[in-house]
């Protein structure tokens, strides 16, 4: 199993960016994704999964209305969206299933 996640960078408050994971060696059609993310001294908290159709998708409260989770199932990857980003978005974004992680990705968000 192997997930990639990429697109991170450095971007202004209110800015966008979409992040992108690439995954390889499961049945990716089958499972739920979901992204998580860590802030620096913080512990890692869940942002948002979609479900194995895309049909279905949630979202933690700090982030809903700003971010989306999507799928492409065709392309065996997962996004997430993240528009209105401020400050405290700032972390390193992973995604995750069938019990595996990526490296993540830095997203800082800062003037």
């Amino acid at each position: 199993v192997q997930l990639v996640e990429s697109g991170g960078g450095l971007v202004q408050p209110g800015g966008s960016l979409r992040l992108s994971c690439a995954a390889s060696g499961f049945a990716f059609s089958s499972y739920a994704m979901k992204w998580y993310r860590q802030a620096p001294g913080k512990e890692r908290e869940w942002v948002a999964t979609v479900t194995s159709t895309g049909g279905s998708t949630s979202y933690a409260d700090s982030v809903k209305g700003r971010f989306t989770i999507s799928r492409n199932n065709a392309e065996n990857t997962v996004y997430l969206q993240m528009n209105s980003l401020k400050p405290d978005d700032t972390a390193v974004y992973y995604c995750s299933s069938v019990g595996y992680w990526g490296q993540g990705t830095q997203v800082t968000v800062s003037s």
